[in-house]
């Protein structure tokens, strides 16, 4: 069940990053690298504010994904 969990992630990971890829861009510095909302906007060349607009929207995005992938499990 993990594992299907793990591939349906990946799996709305690669969507976000065809669909919105600055905000995958997001998504890499603060959740797979752990970088504060201050870093990923120096490291982007953004303002924090578009990075904590584009975290909120990733989240919720993934989450939407989640659920439909729940939904046809």
């Amino acid at each position: 069940d993990r594992a299907e969990h793990v591939l349906a992630f990946d799996e709305a990971f690669g969507r976000l990053v065809d669909h919105e890829p600055r905000v995958a861009d997001v998504v890499r510095l603060r959740f797979f690298a752990g970088l504060t909302v201050e870093q990923a906007a120096e490291a982007l060349g953004i303002s924090e504010r578009t990075v904590n607009n584009d975290w909120g929207y990733a989240r919720a995005w993934m989450a939407r994904e989640l659920e439909r992938h729940d939904g046809e499990a």
